[in-house]
């Protein structure tokens, strides 16, 4: 097999583009075309054996090449789904780098019929986010203080009434749903993962006090049937120190090593948010995925290895892209709707045997009305991972 420029016999030939021989970031003309069931770019002519460079097409989307480039952002400074590619040419709702691969394995099987390939299984890794773990309990007396005044003045009667009955006992806090998703976490053998936020409190994170025993002991007894990961707070994605303190606050609570992080309202600055968990050895994220878009941020449902494009070295962090979270379907109007978004996404995924990772909030399963038929949907996930692909 050779992959360059000229092809130099009869070998298996996959004419090179110049990106993966390249150093440094340039603006790269990219021309997208149909390729049978999906899309491609750096189109190489018809005497390779692929008629793209798929090498050089996954590298610039797995690396997120185009996230180091001048971009809009919006008010959080994330990267938005409407400037990528694969949103501008329509195939973000495709995982295109595995269906590439598999077009590779398929011209790699006709030249090497003997050769066997590895097989795998299709697979889903759910995501509890917990940005705040109780609506009203553990609050402190000054935030619960300011809680009933904002109420009261605001008229919200119905919420100040639910915020008492919580407080005096006679009433289950709206966003304690952590039973319901451990009884979930017993019916199937795929583990979910936890992503506690322990930051201070701020004008972007308003989660529960770090130091509270009760919410510790809540982490603590996740953590005897999930793994536990931490949600990097705001401030913690733009300083190393603060991220530091919070990887070894939540530590000392589950006492074992930090596994894994994610990142406050999916916020990725690139490389720094990368180059910070490599730092300090977290050895997974689940951060690259968009809030609103259901769809594959990077091109794959394949957790890949972080490449750092400025020092042009690979890094033992393990990126795990999440494909949908649960407010990219509160734009559907219906279930029915919601539910055909999510089996469409289900559908892809299992089409090349990827990991699907969801993402609900511990919110997500309360009974407030927007959420209404999400424990549904949640089911269907858990469901598809016991079905035949």
């Amino acid at each position: 097999m050779s992959y360059t420029r000229q092809q130099l016999g009869n070998e298996f030939f996959i004419k090179s583009h110049d990106i993966l021989f390249e150093q440094g970031i340039t603006d790269i003309e990219i021309n997208v075309h149909d390729w049978e069931n999906t899309k491609c770019f750096f189109y190489n002519g018809e005497k390779s054996a692929i008629p793209f460079d798929i090498f050089a097409a996954s590298f610039y989307l797995l690396s997120r090449y185009e996230e180091y480039l001048p971009q809009v952002r919006d008010e959080y400074g994330r990267f938005l789904a409407t400037e990528s590619i694969a949103f501008k040419y329509g195939f973000l709702h495709q995982p295109v780098v595995d269906i590439w691969a598999y077009k590779f394995k398929a011209q790699l099987q006709k030249q090497f019929p003997n050769f066997h390939f590895p097989e795998r299984t299709y697979s889903i890794k759910p995501i509890i986010d917990v940005p705040c773990a109780y609506n009203f309990r553990l609050k402190g007396i000054m935030r619960t203080i300011g809680g009933i005044v904002k109420d009261f003045f605001g008229l919200k009667l119905k919420t100040l009434y639910n915020r008492f009955a919580v407080l005096f006992g006679f009433k289950h806090d709206p966003f304690d749903t952590f039973k319901y998703i451990i009884n979930k976490q017993k019916q199937t053998k795929f583990k979910f993962w936890f992503f506690f936020l322990i930051g201070g409190y701020s004008t972007y994170d308003k989660g529960t006090n770090p130091n509270n025993k009760a919410f510790k002991s809540l982490i603590k007894h996740i953590a005897d049937y999930c793994h536990v990961g931490l949600k990097v707070s705001f401030f913690g994605i733009e300083d190393i120190g603060v991220l530091k303190k919070e990887k070894e606050r939540m530590e000392s609570i589950i006492n074992t090593s930090l596994i894994a992080t994610r990142q406050s309202y999916s916020k990725l600055n690139f490389p720094k948010s990368y180059r910070n968990l490599v730092e300090l050895e977290i050895k997974e994220d689940y951060t690259m995925g968009y809030v609103n878009q259901v769809g594959f941020r990077a091109g794959s449902c394949t957790p890949f290895l972080f490449y750092d494009l400025d020092y042009e070295t690979q890094t033992p962090l393990m990126i795990n892209a999440y494909h949908l979270m649960d407010y990219a379907l509160l734009k559907y109007r219906s279930l029915l709707d919601k539910k055909k978004a999510l089996n469409e996404i289900i559908s892809e995924i299992k089409e090349v045997n990827g990991q699907f990772v969801p993402v609900f909030h511990n919110y997500t399963f309360g009974n407030v009305n927007r959420w209404q038929g999400f424990k549904e949907l949640f089911n269907i996930i858990l469901d598809s991972a016991h079905e035949e692909a």
